[in-house]
């Protein structure tokens, strides 16, 4: 099953918003549509994580902040080598945790 993660756009000003929200920031409507977020991204900032939470079988997660074309600004892992901050990436979803009767789902940019 493919997992996708969306942005909400609101159906009277156009404001995107990620996470959903229930209430327009801009405008105080009540009502979006769905936005699928995929496709390329680009890093804003980023940071490595060493002292993760039981649980986690690696040495540290990367962690990065990344711009879509659509200017939504968004958090998740990632899983580069060598990042720099500008370097074009893709966003993909995955599972950033697993857990006991559920896995965990997020953005994952490589």
């Amino acid at each position: 099953m493919e997992h996708k993660m969306y942005a909400y756009k609101c159906t009277s000003c156009g404001t995107l918003h990620h996470p959903k929200h229930y209430v327009c920031k801009k405008c105080g409507n009540r009502k979006f549509d769905e936005v699928p977020l995929e496709g390329e991204v680009t890093l804003v900032t980023y940071t490595k994580v060493y002292n993760l939470p039981e649980g986690y079988m690696k040495p540290y997660l990367g962690f990065g902040i990344v711009k879509f074309t659509n200017g939504l600004v968004v958090s998740g892992q990632l899983e580069v080598e060598c990042p720099e901050i500008g370097m074009k990436l893709m966003a993909t979803v995955g599972v950033v945790k697993e857990g006991i009767g559920a896995d965990y789902y997020g953005f994952i940019f490589k």
